[in-house]
């Protein structure tokens, strides 16, 4: 059952729905699937549109006036509705088409609650747009940033719109990253949620405004109210005027790494 009114209802509704695409996406995994080809070696599969169509069903049933953004179904609902749902059903369809695990399920409302599922694990990562907590096996607990793995994900996928004044493959040869962090490319922004719970020190991609983006809002959210340290990668906040994204687990991790960004760019 899920509340049907208020901001923790909507954490629910986005935790829900983000489940709902993750059953999806674990059910679908390993079998032959369709592709829908969207140009410049991009794709969709057919685990995308049902996994999207289901978080779609969560969130007509419990905010059938909200309007929704997805990945794969574009605008729902009226552009200049308030409230507004961004959904990328299957992000990291790479990895999965190639039977890896690393991806994850996004659902954000705009500027409010977020959730993104890990669909192998089992975990829903939630906030209700104020705290952040992890869903396991119907226990939460709350997330909890830390710099100590010294893992920083970046995001290597092109196209790189900031270069050649900076890429974020421009860090992996500075020698100040090799000597304070360790490389990882996850290729999924579950990577962000994974900032929020420690699993990661930061990630960092280049990019333009990404927080209105189907598939980095819901990382943001959840990196924001867990308390880590989120801005462009030239230090300004997040927003339309951005550009790209470092998300760190604190100050010190974020400033290192702005360090190593004007430095290059």
């Amino acid at each position: 059952m899920i509340n049907s009114s208020g901001r923790s209802g909507d954490a629910e509704v986005a935790t829900a729905a983000a489940a709902a695409g993750a059953d999806v996406v674990r059910g679908l995994y390993g079998q032959w699937l369709a592709r829908i080809d969207k140009g410049a070696g991009d794709f969709a599969t057919a685990a995308d549109v049902a996994a999207e169509k289901a978080i779609l069903d969560v969130i007509r049933a419990a905010r059938p006036d909200d309007a929704v953004l997805g990945e794969e179904g574009g605008q729902q609902g009226g552009a200049g509705t308030e409230r507004q749902w961004l959904v990328d059903p299957l992000c990291g369809t790479l990895n999965y088409a190639v039977a890896s695990m690393l991806v994850a399920v996004n659902v954000a409302l705009r500027d409010g609650a977020a959730a993104v599922a890990d669909p192998f694990s089992g975990e829903v990562f939630c906030t209700d747009g104020e705290t952040a907590w992890v869903r396991s096996e119907g226990a939460d607990a709350p997330l909890v940033p830390t710099p100590a793995t010294r893992l920083v994900d970046v995001n290597l996928d092109p196209p790189f719109p900031n270069a050649p004044g900076f890429r974020a493959t421009d860090l992996l040869a500075h020698p100040g990253f090799v000597a304070r962090f360790r490389p990882r490319v996850v290729s999924t922004t579950l990577a962000l949620a994974w900032v929020a719970a420690g699993k990661r020190a930061a990630y960092v991609t280049d990019g333009g405004d990404l927080s209105d983006s189907v598939h980095f809002a819901a990382g943001i959210a959840l990196c924001r109210a867990a308390g880590c340290v989120v801005t462009g990668i030239d230090g300004a906040p997040v927003g339309p005027a951005g550009r790209g994204l470092v998300a760190a687990a604190d100050a010190e991790t974020h400033e290192l790494l702005m360090a190593m960004i004007r430095s290059r760019g």
